[in-house]
């Protein structure tokens, strides 16, 4: 029953937002609605289940504190550029231009199912009725808390960075940006591999890892690292491709000289 409801949310949460979208002119909201989508549906989740208590609450506190700290980041962000589109959304216009609502509108009932699908194992997680955090289960909840302080670490060297005068075709290059390129996409697909162990002692959790196979796929090869690479290097040029050369792209390492 949880996962007929909180699908049904997630619908026409993503629905809503196209419709405030077409409004406004910028499609860049459902960035937005993306992160604090998760919130209702772990509420969902939880609220219907019959495991643990303590399991389902932490769970709730868990993906809650993400969703909120990650929506209202991107809510400042968008509300700060509004009414300018961000870049993806541009390109993604661009290339829809012959039915652009309708396109858009198929795109973001597309991301109603990828919350879904990555929500899966709150509802697995939810439903384990064994008493006590499993020595697994432990190891996940460290990786996603780690997971959760890198994000909102890069979220924030980044936003600071942009903040200052002549940022505007530089290249940040300090914190954990010296390190990657998209510390924040590494922490982000981190926090889903936590989530994983966290199912994996759950009955059948161990077929949640489809929900981080899925979020490493978009972020590796979809709407995450290949799009914003290539609107980095139309807006910053050679300064770009400096920085692709001598940092990972992905997972924090040492950079080359």
């Amino acid at each position: 029953m949880s996962l007929l409801i909180s699908a049904l949310i997630l619908v026409l949460m993503f629905a809503a937002t196209w419709r405030f979208s077409v409004r406004t002119g910028n499609y860049s909201w459902v960035d937005v609605t993306w992160a604090l989508s998760f919130t209702p549906a772990v509420l969902c989740h939880a609220w219907l289940a019959d495991g643990w208590v303590p399991r389902r609450l932490a769970i709730t506190l868990m993906m809650s504190a993400w969703s909120l700290r990650l929506g209202l980041h991107l809510w400042r962000r968008i509300s700060r550029h509004h009414p300018h589109e961000d870049a993806r959304y541009a390109v993604l216009r661009e290339r829809w231009k012959a039915n652009v609502p309708r396109a858009f509108l198929g795109f973001f009932l597309a991301q109603a199912f990828l919350v879904w699908l990555l929500v899966l194992p709150s509802q697995m997680i939810a439903n384990h009725a064994d008493r006590g955090f499993s020595l697994t289960e432990r190891a996940g909840l460290a990786v996603w808390f780690l997971a959760l302080l890198g994000e909102a670490i890069a979220d924030r060297q980044l936003s600071a960075f942009n903040r200052e005068p002549g940022s505007r075709n530089q290249v940040c290059r300090r914190g954990l940006w010296r390190w990657s390129r998209h510390p924040n996409y590494f922490f982000q697909s981190l926090l889903w591999w936590g989530l994983f162990l966290m199912a994996f002692p759950a009955p059948w959790g161990w077929t949640s890892i489809a929900a981080p196979l899925a979020m490493l796929h978009f972020l590796l090869n979809v709407t995450g690292i290949p799009l914003t690479e290539r609107l980095s290097v139309e807006k910053r040029g050679d300064a770009y491709r400096d920085y692709q050369r001598t940092t990972s792209a992905f997972v924090p390492w040492f950079p080359r000289t």
